[in-house]
């Protein structure tokens, strides 16, 4: 879609300065811009970069001077970019209309204007809501309900009973609504425990490509709204994780686990039963959160197991100098055994 840089700057809120007739058609990094794609910076020691490149039109906050440009001035240029983006290129489509080799059951209610890839299976009682788009090889068992303007890519499986807000994206290969790992230990094996909840997963979640979600067993697992799962990310059964969490891709989450609001998980955490994040919690990468542990509101931990920033630092400090403290101990030694 194309603006001109004055009805850009009216979608986005922003202050424009230099040619509003400026037509857009894109977004793009400096270095590969045209002069019809939109750039912006979020720093000035990258001002340089956005002045140089063939690009017209360059989003940024006040103070920071590009000369020869079409400014848009907004108080938090990423976030403009991102906005500006989704109006100018859109979403390519995953399924047009109801391919003819699709399988949808007698009893789904298909609203107006979804679309069905090849090969895709939707089951009975399924609710596909308007406009939503799911992929070729995709499934969606008996009892699921998705609500409108959903994007299910490729080879997603939704297990029966899986209830998905407006607006979500589920990327390629995600799985939802698995059992759960819960099993009772008797008679010299293991018996499996029930895993009879569903999945909830609220409105405006992302949930990227591989990532499982177990069911509950016998209450639910839910995903609040906003919340973004990156790639290969396990939630385990009876989880909550509050709105507009972010997780970060290999990260495993054991079952009963509690995540707050606007809570922050870098890379390749791990987290045992029960685990609890209160609102604004962040967990440094890699981290390992022992079960039962609280994690407070704002605090940010980091290391296995997880403690404070402040407590991490300290001891890596003296970890990264054990050699060194190694050779002045077997000095003291050495000179021990001398006297």
């Amino acid at each position: 879609m194309s603006k001109t840089a004055q009805q850009l700057a009216a979608d986005l809120g922003a202050r424009i300065e230099g040619d509003g007739a400026v037509e857009l058609r894109g977004v793009a990094a400096p270095e590969r811009a045209g002069p019809h794609d939109l750039v912006y910076v979020d720093a000035a020691k990258n001002a340089a970069r956005a002045a140089s490149s063939a690009a017209l039109c360059v989003i940024a906050a006040d103070g920071v001077a590009i000369a020869g440009k079409t400014v848009l001035r907004h108080a938090h240029p990423k976030v403009a970019f991102a906005k500006a983006a989704a109006l100018l290129l859109g979403r390519p489509p995953i399924a047009s209309g109801i391919h003819p080799t699709a399988i949808v059951a007698m009893l789904a209610r298909i609203a107006p204007g979804v679309s069905i890839g090849p090969y895709a299976v939707i089951g009975e009682d399924a609710h596909v809501g308007e406009s939503t788009q799911i992929g070729p090889h995709s499934v969606v068992a008996a009892g699921c309900w998705i609500g409108a303007n959903c994007r299910i890519h490729p080879r997603v499986t939704l297990y029966g009973g899986v209830r998905v807000g407006d607006r979500t994206e589920i990327h390629a290969g995600a799985v939802i609504g698995a059992d759960g790992f819960g099993y009772a230990r008797g008679e010299g094996r293991y018996w499996k425990f029930p895993q009879i909840g569903i999945v909830e997963i609220g409105d405006d979640v992302e949930i990227g490509a591989n990532t499982t979600i177990d069911r509950g067993s016998l209450g639910d697992t839910r995903i609040g709204d906003g919340v973004k799962l990156d790639n290969l990310v396990h939630v385990g059964h009876n989880c909550h994780i509050g709105a507009h969490t972010v997780i970060a891709a290999l990260t495993g989450i054991s079952g009963s686990c509690v995540f707050g609001e606007n809570v922050v998980i870098g890379g390749q955490a791990g987290f045992g039963e029960q685990v609890h994040l209160e609102d604004g919690a962040v967990i440094g990468g890699q981290s390992g959160v022992l079960g039962g542990k609280i994690v407070r509101s704002g605090q940010t931990v980091w290391g296995t197991p997880a403690r404070s920033m402040e407590k991490f630092k300290e001891q890596y400090l003296w970890h990264t100098r054990l050699p060194e403290l190694a050779a002045r101990i077997k000095e003291l030694e050495n000179k021990a055994e001398k006297k």
